[in-house]
């Protein structure tokens, strides 16, 4: 859902309905907002909505849009900005698709590996990305052990193991 009234008014009763998680896009009847903090207002209404439904903020998931950095330069800082923003405000967990940031731009694992690492450490919790890609995992797992989330480095530790062994 997001925050055009047509999606609220037809998404919210079949969640709360069903119990279901929702995932909510930070745009609304006036498009994608240019700024953290216009994104942060839209979020702040999805959440507001959903809570007046019955929908607890736990089964909200908030989606800040991660917008290409090749149209816009400014568009992968916002949207870490805007993770910050709700993160620090409401406490929910936050998703994207993680590689939306580099579309149209060369080596985009690259891109998409250093980004999945800023966005962890900005707040996102589920990340939607290619679980295929070595380069992405190792990011993951590297963010993990430096945000103190991988306990003695135990997950670190095994996933080098595999890799190792991969090469022999």
């Amino acid at each position: 859902m997001n925050g055009e009234e047509k999606s609220l008014e037809s998404v919210l009763p079949i969640a709360k309905e069903y119990g279901a998680a929702v995932i909510a896009l930070c745009m609304d009847d006036d498009g994608i907002p240019a700024t953290p903090e216009l994104r942060l207002k839209v979020a702040a209404k999805l959440i507001e909505r959903a809570a007046a439904k019955g929908i607890p903020v736990e089964d909200i998931v908030i989606d800040p849009l991660a917008m290409t950095m090749g149209a816009d330069h400014t568009s992968g800082l916002t949207t870490l900005k805007t993770i910050e923003l709700i993160v620090s405000e409401f406490g929910v967990n936050i998703t994207m698709g993680a590689s939306n940031i580099s579309f149209g731009m060369p080596d985009r694992k690259y891109i998409n590996s250093a980004y999945i690492a800023m966005a962890i450490q900005a707040g996102m919790t589920c990340p939607i990305t290619n679980p295929l890609v070595a380069e992405i995992n190792t990011a993951v797992l590297a963010a993990d052990l430096s945000l103190g989330k991988d306990e003695y480095g135990m997950r670190w530790i095994k996933a080098f193991r595999k890799r190792k062994k991969a090469q022999e």
